[in-house]
């Protein structure tokens, strides 16, 4: 086997030949040829096809610059020896190849995955990396191959993926395949990066990389993921919807909407005085003076936040959400603190103690909503509180008395609640466009005054993340234009003014009007006031759409 004889890559040390053939390096190669064996009767590895990346653990280096051993590209996955992996230093160089085998197997060659695998160690601190090409992750995909996310909520093994329970949903970003693996580098990077609660990733067509702080957890979600894959699929094929919390059929208005006679592309409905309008396909709704009045926001749920800022923090210190909420403060302080933003104060290191981290962040969390500020490591922080106080029944959404009975109309007109099923002709669906995360806008309409209102919905934007494509930062602005051009496309419609949009922002109706989507302006009691001739129609409730 070709080494390098010694090469600084671990702490400052030199890895010398004796660490290369050392007690952790040899069980690692153990292990990974192992699993590759196994994953290959599980489908995940066949043909040659997929790979796995394990760290080596030691705890006497730092994990980000922990040796990275990889499996071999085109090789019989089933038919591995440990002394066929590669080892590579922390940033991708290679340190240890293996010896080439005589004819018919081809010379040795590191995975094509490794620059994927690469990023995901980069940005999400991995331990190990799974990639699979199992039936399941790819035809998931296929399904509906405009979508560019994978949701499913209600299951079981949702349980087993991280920082995910039972009636959360689940959100696979999905990326488009590539003529080769290592093209996919930047395409995964931007997914990894827009989904931060993420640990996987799928590739249309192609397969699906998993990543965990160790093997076991890589393996076990792994394993989750396929299940999940599987079962869509099933439900699928039984016409049910896995997308909805009760997983009922897939609804279609076709029966209902359909005008006998009608042969252009446009959904028709009959109106009282039997004259034929456009029934919109999908119905895109604000939350704040649309849903739900402003006062429950402004005096419920911001105060529950700030007021509860450093009890959530204490109580749920060490859970992989609060720690991923704090890592994301840390990132947005030390930001504000180089641009002098008013407000911002250090966040000392953990070495300091839990409570003076926790006091450091309450007073960066208490000026940031003093300063009503839309960032993501806010909304994110904020949502995980509200979740915590409707687990608690210490906060209820709320919503107008005509909400409920309206989305259970459209419901019945065909109104699907799927999130991920194509939208075809004579379907029209339900979202939600709200500044707040989706994290807390799911809340606030799963548990209302009026009961759990998300299966009448198909789906949450909000302005960091678009529904079914992962923009990353294209949806910054209720107020401009592009914001609804993108929403748009990602709902696949035949042309925008196919889209209602419901809000009490004049300029916001205004953008979306600019991107061709039909817009309406909702007057509810609190709502600011409305230029004069502003030249929107108005609406009162929503029993008037």
């Amino acid at each position: 086997m070709a080494a390098a004889p010694a090469v600084t890559a671990l702490n400052g040390l030199k890895v010398t030949q004796a660490y290369l053939e050392g007690k952790a390096v040899k069980e690692t190669k153990v292990l990974m040829a192992e699993l590759c064996r196994q994953f290959y009767t599980l489908g995940w590895v066949s043909g040659t096809g997929g790979s796995i990346a394990f760290k080596v653990h030691d705890d006497s280096i730092p994990k980000s610059h922990q040796l990275i051993l990889m499996s071999p590209s085109g090789v019989q996955k089933e038919r591995m020896e440990p002394e066929d992996m590669y080892v590579l230093s922390h940033n991708g160089s290679v340190l240890s190849a293996p010896s080439a085998k005589p004819y018919p197997h081809k010379p040795p060659k590191c995975s094509d995955s490794s620059p994927v695998f690469l990023k995901a160690y980069e940005l999400r601190d991995a331990g190990a990396v799974i990639h699979s090409h199992g039936i399941e992750s790819c035809l998931v995909t296929m399904i509906n191959p405009l979508s560019k996310e994978f949701r499913i909520t209600h299951m079981e093994m949702i349980k087993g993926i991280k920082g995910h329970g039972y009636y959360d949903e689940l959100v696979v970003p999905i990326i488009e395949n590539t003529a080769y693996e290592y093209e996919l580098t930047d395409s995964l990077a931007k997914a990894i990066e827009a989904y931060p609660k993420s640990t996987a990733v799928l590739v249309r067509n192609h397969g699906v990389y998993v990543w965990g702080d160790t093997w076991i957890s890589a393996k076990t979600q792994t394993e989750c993921y396929h299940y999940l894959f599987d079962a869509a699929i099933k439900l699928h094929q039984m016409g049910l919807d896995w997308s909805a919390p009760n997983h009922g059929p897939i609804q279609s208005a076709r029966s209902s909407l359909r005008i006998v006679g009608e042969s252009n592309f446009s959904v028709k409905a009959k109106k009282d005085n039997g004259d034929i309008d456009p029934f919109p396909r999908c119905i895109v709704l604000d939350i704040e003076g649309t849903t739900t009045p402003i006062s429950f926001v402004s005096e419920v749920l911001f105060p529950y936040a700030r007021d509860n800022v450093g009890r959530h923090l204490s109580l749920t210190y060490d859970t992989p959400d609060t720690q991923n909420d704090i890592k994301l403060l840390r990132s947005q302080v030390e930001s504000d603190l180089e641009q002098g933003v008013p407000g911002a104060v250090p966040i000392p290191s953990d070495d300091a103690g839990k409570e003076e981290v926790i006091a450091a962040l309450v007073a960066n969390v208490d000026a940031m909503i003093k300063a009503d500020r839309k960032i993501t490591a806010l909304k994110e922080l904020q949502g995980h509180i509200w979740r915590t106080g409707y687990e608690k029944d210490e906060l209820e959404g709320i919503v107008y008395d005509d909400v409920p009975e309206a989305l259970e109309k459209w419901h019945a007109l065909g109104i699907k609640v799927a999130f991920h099923n194509s939208v075809s002709l004579f379907d029209s669906h339900v979202y939600i466009y709200s500044s707040g995360s989706r994290l807390a806008q799911r809340l606030i309409f799963g548990k209302t005054n009026h009961g759990d209102l998300r299966k009448y919905l198909s789906g949450f934007f909000d302005t960091t993340v678009g529904y079914l494509y992962s923009f990353k930062t294209l949806f910054r602005n209720k107020k401009e234009t592009r914001s609804y051009v993108e929403i748009s496309e990602s709902l696949g419609v035949d042309k925008p003014s196919d889209i209602l949009f419901v809000t009490d922002v004049y300029q916001e109706a205004t953008a979306a009007k600019g991107a061709g989507l039909e817009a309406v302006i909702s007057i509810r009691p609190g709502n600011g006031p409305l230029p004069e001739n502003h030249g929107f129609k108005t609406i009162k409730s929503f029993s008037e759409i």
